[in-house]
């Protein structure tokens, strides 16, 4: 999988927008962060529950890996671009999407005066 066609799957659910964070591609629904781009496009990642991304692991281990840290034992999931199924990394962004829309969207942060 290319990291347009990982785009492609992800921009094609109902309300994702392309954005930036961390010097990174990042797409979001309802506000929030439900997968991105990073290391030089060789990975995407799906925010995915603990249990989702069990899953995942199990039935694609060479695609799926925890991502680093706490990020990665919240369910944080990247995707291996170069082993990646179509049809399970739709599943996957499906799921993260689901879990964005499903969640109140984030509050409006207060910028501290200089």
């Amino acid at each position: 999988m290319t990291p347009d066609e990982f785009r492609e799957i992800v921009l094609a659910l109902d309300g994702a927008q392309e954005g930036s964070h961390m010097n990174h591609p990042d797409f979001r629904a309802n506000g929030r962060i439900f997968a991105s781009l990073h290391s030089q496009d060789r990975f995407g990642m799906v925010k995915l529950t603990p249990e989702e991304q069990v899953v995942f692991l199990r039935e694609h281990p060479k695609t799926f890996e925890p991502s680093a840290g706490a990020w990665g034992r919240q369910g944080s999931t990247n995707v291996k671009l170069a082993t990646a199924d179509k049809r399970a990394v739709r599943a996957a962004a499906r799921l993260a999407w689901e879990g964005v829309m499903a969640a109140p969207p984030p509050k409006a942060r207060r910028r501290k005066a200089p």
